[in-house]
Parts: structure tokens; sequence; C-alpha cells
């Protein structure tokens, strides 16, 4: 039986960066003892509950277990405890990760300069899953106040921006884009833009 006198959690809310995605709540205020909190889950398939090693704990925030796979749609709730008193729980919105996930920038490894462009080799923000299809979106530029931005699209790794103009400065921000199963899209943030000159020929 709920507390009446315990408040449940307020500001309930799932961040996830890169699928790796964590429970967050505001601090329950209480004029005195310390409020600890359990945090459960569950998926669209069962209506169990289920416990997330966040049982009595002293921290505002719980990460999902590993066990939650990208797809699945998930629920979770979180009440405060004081003492043998509880407040009722505060559920969560469904959560699908790999509709709700932020996805980081990819990471530049390494650009080899060429007189006429340049050799890119690039890594994924997060550890790509069997049958996702990424693609790289890269927006370059000539660094002066006149020039247009240019775009590709590239689905491997390493690539190339060419038919550049050689002792020239040149700027690129990539994007990732990932498809997965459902047709469904998840645009990630760009790059910082990172500028290099091309060699002589």
């Amino acid at each position: 039986e709920p507390s009446p006198h315990l408040p449940a959690p307020q500001d309930v809310e799932v961040y996830s960066y890169n699928f790796q995605s964590v429970l967050r709540w505001s601090p329950v205020p209480v004029e005195n003892g310390s409020v600890l909190y359990t945090a459960q889950y569950r998926t669209g398939f069962y209506e169990e509950w289920s416990g997330m090693s966040c049982t009595r704990i002293a921290q505002t925030h719980c990460w999902f277990p590993s066990q939650l796979r990208r797809r699945w749609t998930v629920v979770l709730r979180v009440r405060a405890e004081l003492g043998r008193a509880a407040s009722a729980w505060a559920l969560t919105a469904p959560f699908v990760a790999e509709r709700n996930t932020t996805l980081g920038p990819p990471r530049v490894n390494s650009v080899s300069v060429n007189p006429d462009s340049l050799l890119i080799r690039v890594s994924p923000p997060f550890t790509p899953e069997t049958g996702d299809i990424l693609q790289y979106q890269v927006s370059y530029w000539e660094n002066t106040t006149s020039s247009t931005e240019k775009k590709l699209n590239e689905s491997k790794t390493l690539f190339q921006i060419g038919n550049l103009k050689e002792l020239t400065l040149y700027c690129f921000s990539i994007q990732m884009q990932l498809k997965i199963y459902s047709g469904h899209l998840l645009q990630g943030q760009p790059s910082a833009p990172e500028c290099h000159r091309t060699a002589l020929s």
C-alpha cells in the first residue's frame, strides 16, 4: 500500500545515447531520513515487472540491464522508499531504443591528404548489430566565403572525397544514418567540422 506521505519521484525520463540508456528522476525531498529508490521494467510482451539491479539505491538514476534489446518496447517505473513507507510508482512512457536513442557523431580516425582528394577513415559511435545498415553522410566545402557545400553518401568506413584542388583548404562534417529492420531511419549528430589542406602534386 503506497504511503500518502511519501511523494512519488518526479521528472522520470529515459536518457539514451548511442544505445546506452539510463532511467533518471528528481530526488524526492523529505524532512528527515534518506530516501532510497527502486526501479523496475517490463517489456511489451510480459505484464510482469522485473528488477533492474536498482533496488533500494540512493542514486537518482539506473542503467538499463544489458538483456534489454534495442527493438523491444519497454516501460519503466520507479518509487521512493523511506523506512517501511513506499511511494506510488512513477511510470515512463513506452520507450524503444531503436527509435528513441540519440546517435552521436561518427569518430574520424584518420585523414590522408593527396593533391586531389582526402582519404577518410571513420568508425560508428556504437557497436553495430547484425543486420544494421549504416550510411555516412559527408558534407564538404572549400574553406572560402563563396564556396558551396557538396554532399556524398558512403556505406564504407574508408572513403574518399575526390575532385579537389591542390594546396587548398577543405572542411568536412560527417553524420551517420542507421537504417533499422523496420525501415525506420535514425539520423545521427554531425561531427565537428574538420579542415585539411590538400597536398602539392
